[in-house]
Order: C-alpha cells, then structure tokens, then sequence
C-alpha cells in the first residue's frame, strides 16, 4: 500500500533526473520501519544522485504524510546482486548470468544458475548447461538476481 502511493511521488522526480525507478519497499527490520528507494541509470548511480531524490521525496512525504508509522527514507543503487522483479529488469537480462531462487524444490534442488534466455508474464526460462534449459513459473519463485563472482 505505501509502496504505490510512494512510487507515484516519487516518478516525476526519477523522470526528471532520468533515472530508472527498480524498486520501493516498506520493510520492518530489526523493530524499524524502512521505506527504500532503489534507483539505477546508465553508468551507475551516485551519491549525488541518490542525494537529489530523498531530499525531493522526503519534502513530499513530509507534505502528504500518509505513513502512519515512524521510518528511515533510504534511496540507494539496487547493487550489483541486483533482483530481477519486472519485466524491463528480465529485458535488460536476457543473455546474462542469473541464479534462480524456488520457494519449492524442483528434484531436491531449490537454487539455479544460468543463462537467462527468455520470459513471459508466467515464467522465465534458464540455460543451466549446454543441454540444459529449464522453464520456472515465476510464481513459484522467490528470487531472481544477476549472478556474480567474487
């Protein structure tokens, strides 16, 4: 609910710095709430940049008030494991290195990794090895990222 409504606030401010919104969660951890921003753009995000949007959006949440509860307003990069939640993330993707997440294990396993190759709104399909190719509906799954290697 406040994700929605924080999300349209906070659009004309991405738009106009043309950034690209990733994600807005509210989130209780550790007895504190959290309402976070993620925000990407070609390059890369900067301090900066993340700087220009909390300070617009906190002038219009201050404004609005909406949220009942007390919380720290965090704008941020979505990092380089980043999730894959929408289908402009799965665009991007297709061709990239992904783990895969199951809620449920498929043959005792509950974790992927390979090349994205395609997506529909039901399911993405993943290149796990040179004869391998499995199709996961989406919702049975509990996370997709881009992998990456340390």
């Amino acid at each position: 609910m406040y994700e929605a409504s924080t999300e349209e606030m906070v659009l004309p401010i991405i738009n106009g710095n043309n950034f690209e919104l990733v994600d807005v969660e509210f989130i209780k951890e550790a007895g504190t709430y959290y309402l976070r921003i993620y925000i990407d753009k070609e390059g890369g995000i900067t301090i900066d940049d993340c700087e220009i949007v909390s300070r617009a959006l906190s002038d219009k949440l201050d404004e609005k008030d909406f949220i009942e509860e007390s919380y720290i307003l965090e704008v941020s990069s979505p990092g380089v494991g980043r999730p894959l939640k929408k289908d402009k993330d799965f665009a991007r993707s297709i061709g990239e290195e992904v783990d895969v997440k199951l809620f449920k294990p498929i043959e005792k396993q509950k974790e992927f990794t390979g090349i994205l190759e395609s997506y529909t709104d039901a399911d993405i399909t993943v290149r796990l090895d040179e004869n391998t190719v499995m199709t996961f509906n989406r919702k049975e799954i509990a996370l997709v990222r881009l992998a990456f290697d340390f």
